[in-house]
């Protein structure tokens, strides 16, 4: 892991594209800001828990399909 010092309005790049820019420092907590091309996808560490939770979930259980009627009828 590295370990960084920074001071408001001060950045730290990541790759040529992301740029994490320290806003605010407020006692025990730090505001920051990601920008971050649209395709890059940022969450807080709790909320990609909780999303890969819910896709291994999903991945595990069983699917159910109802049954599809497309208006085809067999012939009487």
């Amino acid at each position: 892991m590295l370990i960084l010092s920074r001071k408001i309005n001060e950045k730290i790049m990541i790759g040529d594209d992301i740029a994490i820019s320290i806003i605010e420092i407020r006692g025990d907590q730090v505001r920051i800001g990601v920008d971050a091309p649209k395709t890059v996808k940022v969450f807080r560490r709790e909320v990609f828990d909780a999303i890969m939770a819910e896709n291994k979930a999903a991945a595990e259980s069983t699917p159910v399909f109802p049954e599809f009627d497309f208006g085809i009828r067999s012939p009487v």
